[in-house]
């Protein structure tokens, strides 16, 4: 038995991997006021039906009919969910909202590198501010985030557009708003598509080539995102960042900024991605509640790929595990006679909050060591003939020490 294509299993390293990956999400998150939150996994298909949060994802939904004959689907975002939530509980809470969640995502898409029907995401949003410093904020978590792992501005970019800009670029060439949706989805396919599918569908749009597309692209600057630039400057932060208007999002709901974050190096698909949806609570609502918000998501799929494309990640990600592994301490009992001593120990070191593994069985004092190696504990104490002290081996300097059993705690304090 195998699990269903696109679903892992996740063995204790993997585990270990993804635990590392969530914990540097929740360190940043705090640094930046967020708090987190959660929601079902599990919410009616109506939810991602609305107009405003449509779009490729609709045609990935898991949804099924239940015995109530209802159509529901899990999540496979957690932006709809959130503004629901926001939509009903805003006046409990003082604004703006910085919000986090870390949780598990489904969507029906093709497998393949980087991409998994079911993956962690960490959302964070900030609703209830419209102002340029919101976004810079929301930028300014994710850049921090990235650097959190190792990662440098020679190692990911952030590219940054805002949907206004082709909003203005469609009115002066007279094509509808109503027909934005359908445009931007061009342009958001334009990179990974042959030019000729994408002048194919402009002939829908009268006036528009694809080299007039080119000429737009390549403007070396953009007014609109001038004023975000600037804060991300003063933030120290605008290295991390490259303006470009190809970048749209594929996802209905959003109003102003959006921006992605990518690696330079390995052909990995988006790291990251989000941008200002100021009208889905209101949409959602139904007119009822009316707050504005920016936000993103970062997968752990693409991450932990990348992880393991740069050097200086992977050697941070490695000494992290190092230091977080599960054992601290070996006991080694020397003789049958000395366990319940060794078992005083144990317990008492687990108290103090020293991770603590033993054999279970009686073995030989040799095989014990072999095995305290196999765990890679820091420590090996033995529990011998000089009790009431005890022998302490660092495993990775190899050196011995001899000392009352109740000076056992601060020894280890001061050596780590």
């Amino acid at each position: 038995m195998k699990p269903l294509s696109g679903f892992r299993d996740l063995l204790p390293p993997d585990f270990a991997r993804r635990h590392y990956i969530t914990t540097q999400w929740r360190d940043v998150a705090r640094r930046y006021g967020f708090v987190e939150f959660d929601g079902p996994m599990l919410e009616s298909a109506e939810l991602y039906q609305k107009k405003n949060s449509g779009g490729e994802i609709l045609t990935q939904l898991y949804q099924f009919t239940d015995r109530g004959e209802r159509v529901l689907a899990l999540r496979p975002e957690m932006t709809p969910t959130l503004a629901r939530m926001v939509a009903a509980h805003h006046r409990s809470f003082s604004k703006p909202l910085r919000w986090f969640n870390i949780g598990s995502s489904f969507r029906y898409e093709r497998q393949q590198r980087g991409r998994w029907r079911e993956f962690t995401q960490w959302n964070c949003d900030l609703l209830g501010e419209q102002s340029v410093a919101a976004d810079a904020e929301i930028i300014g978590l994710l850049i921090d985030a990235l650097r959190s792992f190792g990662l440098g501005p020679n190692d990911v970019v952030i590219r940054l557009s805002d949907r206004l800009a082709w909003q203005e670029f469609l009115q002066k060439h007279h094509v509808p708003f109503e027909r934005m949706g359908e445009f931007l989805g061009i342009i958001d396919k334009m990179e990974r598509e042959p030019r000729e599918k994408t002048e194919e569908k402009l002939a829908a749009f009268d006036g528009l080539s694809f080299e007039l597309l080119q000429e737009f692209l390549a403007s070396p600057e953009v007014p609109i995102l001038a004023p975000l630039l600037e804060e991300l400057s003063a933030r120290g932060l605008r290295d991390y960042v490259r303006p470009d208007l190809s970048i749209v999002r594929g996802l209905a709901y959003y109003t102003g900024i959006v921006f992605e974050a990518f690696a330079l190096h390995g052909g990995l698909r988006a790291v990251a991605g989000g941008g200002r949806y100021d009208q889905l609570i209101e949409h959602l609502s139904d007119g009822a509640v009316s707050l504005p918000a920016v936000g993103f998501g970062m997968g752990d799929a693409v991450l932990l790929e990348l992880l393991q494309l740069v050097p200086q990640a992977a050697k941070q990600e490695q000494s992290w595990m190092e230091r977080h592994h599960p054992c601290d301490i070996y006991l080694v009992i020397a003789a049958q006679e000395h366990r319940p001593m060794a078992m005083a120990v144990a317990q008492q070191l687990r108290h103090e909050g020293w991770g603590v593994l033993f054999s279970l069985t009686p073995e030989r004092v040799g095989k014990q060591f072999s095995a305290a190696e196999q765990t890679k504990a820091r420590f090996a104490v033995v529990v011998g003939e000089e009790w009431p002290q005890v022998k302490v081996k660092n495993l990775s300097t190899r050196e011995e020490v001899i000392l009352p059993q109740e000076e056992l705690n601060n020894w280890l304090n001061l050596k780590t």
